[in-house]
């Protein structure tokens, strides 16, 4: 958290955001006054960024990436402005709301486009924490990243320990009242999620085994926490029993393995390369021996169909009949109940669709779809320029921070990752990470710099 050899309180102060969001963020509803207080947090920070930003070239240098994040914030703005009775009754899928006014004996008034106009607002506020992250890993530089990194690893490392009490005793060690009871969930409320944070702490750790490889015995200490890291993680999303986490854990370890042979070097992967190899194998060993049952009977074909599956065709029609401007972010519960078919009627409450892209489609229509697409260029963009980059700190975390996106987009397929404070948090501080990665020379030009003529 040092810049010049000083502290920086822009980067504590996003430090502090970001260990706030891993204690009380972990959950996606029922939530509301631990998501208030990450909120009021998140407001001194993003002003600091803001200040800082202000004085810098930071609109000029990151402005498309500053854009996608402006545009997000502002579908839910745009979704709660007052429109007269004969725009917003016009529009598709607001025929219901029409008719039960005029049951009433009531006249339509002004009203917002979103059919959950507090649910939209509340949706807004919880993008606070993730812009303020954003903008101060942007603006602190890339001298900071290894603190983040180094807090993630210690999240991990709690769940983990957090995991084995839950696995030991059950409820007492639950952090939240609506979890996955009899299930490993670590400081999140959906095991799933745990897994999420394991896939991204993976080319993480690679990124300073390799580092550390590189620097020989200066890096010995990041080289065996890298690997210790590794094997916290592979066991972790094991105990989890997250399907989609164990399916995600070969293409994770694989972007992991290349991270290590860019970073580490032609003369220092030999060791590298066999300390991952060693170090998942004997993780998955174990977790062959130990649990390798109750893993498989997650993938029991014999098993009835997950309702998530089944239910995504009426999803999309009910994202179909909302277009162009969506139901309004934050309401899809409400949503869906009035589309469920009789079908579909159980003792379970369906109040996500278990696919980040099919819900933000039925929420925020067209634009919420054309932001996705800018932000699926930047990333490709950004990912390609930090894999093409030579070896170097800042290098080798831009490249992992690309893969931990990768694998949030990936689990965002069959999940609802993003739905989280800390998982959203996390990402921000990886997309700081990727967009700043132009902004370090490679560790070797530095190297010669310090040279004496």
């Amino acid at each position: 958290m040092r810049q010049n050899g000083q502290w920086d309180r822009v980067a504590i102060a996003a430090f502090v955001l970001l260990a706030i969001c891993f204690l009380i963020g972990g959950a996606s509803q029922k939530n509301a006054l631990r998501l208030t207080l990450i909120e009021l947090a998140a407001l001194p920070v993003l002003g600091l960024a803001l200040l800082r930003a202000w004085d810098r070239t930071v609109w000029t240098t990151n402005g498309f990436a500053i854009g996608i994040l402006a545009a997000a914030a502002a579908i839910p703005l745009i979704q709660l402005i007052p429109l007269p009775p004969g725009i917003w009754g016009a529009l598709p899928g607001r025929e219901g709301g029409v008719l039960a006014l005029e049951i009433a004996g009531l006249s339509p008034g002004w009203a917002p486009t979103s059919v959950a106009p507090d649910m939209t607002w509340r949706s807004f506020l919880a993008l606070i924490p993730a812009a303020a992250l954003f903008l101060a890993v942007l603006t602190t530089g890339p001298s900071t990243h290894r603190g983040y990194v180094h807090l993630i690893f210690v999240a991990l490392a709690t769940s983990f320990l957090l995991g084995l009490a839950q696995a030991m005793t059950g409820d007492p060690f639950h952090p939240w009242p609506t979890t996955d009871r009899g299930s490993v969930s670590g400081l999140f409320a959906n095991r799933n999620h745990l897994a999420t944070l394991c896939l991204i702490a993976l080319p993480l750790a690679a990124a300073m085994v390799g580092t550390g490889a590189r620097r020989g015995s200066e890096g010995r200490t990041a080289f065996w926490i890298g690997l210790a890291v590794v094997a916290v993680a592979v066991v972790t999303v094991a105990a989890t029993r997250s399907r989609a986490g164990v399916g995600l854990l070969g293409p994770a370890l694989a972007f992991s393995a290349m991270i290590i042979w860019t970073a580490a070097g032609k003369a220092r992967l030999g060791p590298a390369a066999l300390g991952l190899a060693g170090v998942a194998g004997a993780a998955l060993l174990l977790v062959a021996t130990l649990g390798l049952g109750p893993i498989l009977d997650r993938f029991d074909s014999s098993a009835p169909p997950e309702a998530r599956f089944e239910r995504w065709p009426t999803v999309a029609e009910a994202a179909q009949a909302y277009l162009p401007t969506g139901a309004g972010f934050g309401s899809f519960e409400r949503v869906y109940r009035s589309v469920e078919t009789l079908e579909e009627l159980d003792a379970t409450s369906f109040n996500r669709a278990h696919n980040e892209y099919l819900e933000t489609w039925l929420e925020g229509g067209w634009l919420s779809v054309g932001v996705l697409i800018a932000f699926l260029i930047w990333f490709g963009r950004r990912a390609w320029a930090a894999w093409r980059a030579p070896a170097g700190s800042t290098a080798d975390m831009a490249r992992a921070a690309s893969v931990g996106i990768l694998m949030i987009l990936m689990h965002s397929a069959v999940e609802f990752p993003l739905r989280t404070v800390t998982v959203t948090a996390v990402l921000a501080v990886l997309a700081a990470m990727l967009e700043l990665s132009g902004g370090d020379p490679p560790e070797t030009t530095r190297r010669r710099s310090r040279r004496p003529a």
